[in-house]
């Protein structure tokens, strides 16, 4: 027996209450309303998270090549403040889409989303870029230094805020003259000319604290290894994807690999996407 609310009717409410929701939400709901018509689940939600020294301008490349594909996308900023505040943020913004997710991390986001995700039953995917993978206990600073290769230390510099307390907080950034050679080989210069001037400080706590949960026990995973990141060493990336039981690629790309090769961290986040819609 037929429902007499027709799958039209649906679709058409959707794109109705969207348009009360504003322009983005209403992309939203047109690829819902879009499913819904022809009888398909929708995709799942991607949300790419971005690591220290970087902000979300640094997703630009991976997001157009997914949205070109009918991708719905989030890019949050990421405070850099503190691995337990900073992953308590990502759930609220998990919080706020309905349906699956995909959820991308790059090098200390790696360390978010997997504490993040452990309570967001939604996010059905991890996919690891150049990116920190702490088991409960550990980390980023544990891990970048658990084998040799690492040459962030010298890169970086020191500088200080005041806390609300009264006291002083210590940050990172990475200094400018070697910004291009540390986090951007192969990037254009005045490509990583830009992204010195607007990198983003992560504070040495964050660094230092240590992870209290570890999704990727149980989400599926994937790892992109790039061979040439001066940030972690790639036999870190490589031991990390192992010990996930990652679906891994390996790519000759520095730290910033989702700026320098796109395409191939687009690839890898997209077969994260295809696994996550034959199993629902």
């Amino acid at each position: 027996m037929n429902s007499p609310i027709s799958r039209r009717t649906v679709a058409v409410s959707l794109l109705a209450g969207a348009a009360a929701l504003g322009t983005g939400r209403a992309a939203q709901a047109a690829q819902t309303a879009a499913a819904v018509r022809h009888g398909h689940r929708a995709a799942p939600t991607i949300v790419l998270i971005h690591g220290a020294f970087a902000d979300a301008s640094s997703w630009s490349s991976v997001v157009e090549r997914l949205q070109r594909q009918g991708h719905r996308v989030l890019a949050p900023a990421l405070p850099l403040r503190g691995l337990a505040s900073d992953s308590s943020y990502i759930r609220g913004v998990l919080n706020s889409v309905t349906g699956p997710v995909v959820l991308v991390g790059h090098s200390y986001g790696g360390a978010v989303i997997s504490q993040a995700a452990a309570d967001t039953p939604q996010v059905k995917a991890l996919v690891y870029v150049a990116a920190f993978v702490p088991d409960i206990g550990e980390s980023a600073l544990q891990l970048t230094d658990k084998f040799p290769g690492s040459t962030l230390g010298q890169a970086t510099t020191s500088q200080y805020y005041p806390l609300p307390n009264g006291g002083q907080g210590e940050e990172l950034v990475i200094k400018k003259d070697l910004f291009h050679k540390q986090f951007a080989a192969g990037v254009p210069r005045p490509t990583a000319q830009v992204m010195a001037a607007g990198q983003r400080p992560i504070t040495l706590a964050a660094l230092l604290e240590p992870a209290t949960a570890a999704a990727w026990k149980w989400i599926p995973s994937w790892y992109l290894v790039a061979t040439e990141d001066r940030n972690i060493p790639p036999a870190a990336e490589h031991w990390m994807a192992e010990r996930a039981r990652a679906r891994t690629v390996i790519v000759r790309a520095p730290h910033a690999a989702a700026v320098s090769d796109p395409g191939p961290v687009t690839g890898l986040i997209l077969r994260a996407v295809r696994s996550v819609r034959s199993d629902h």
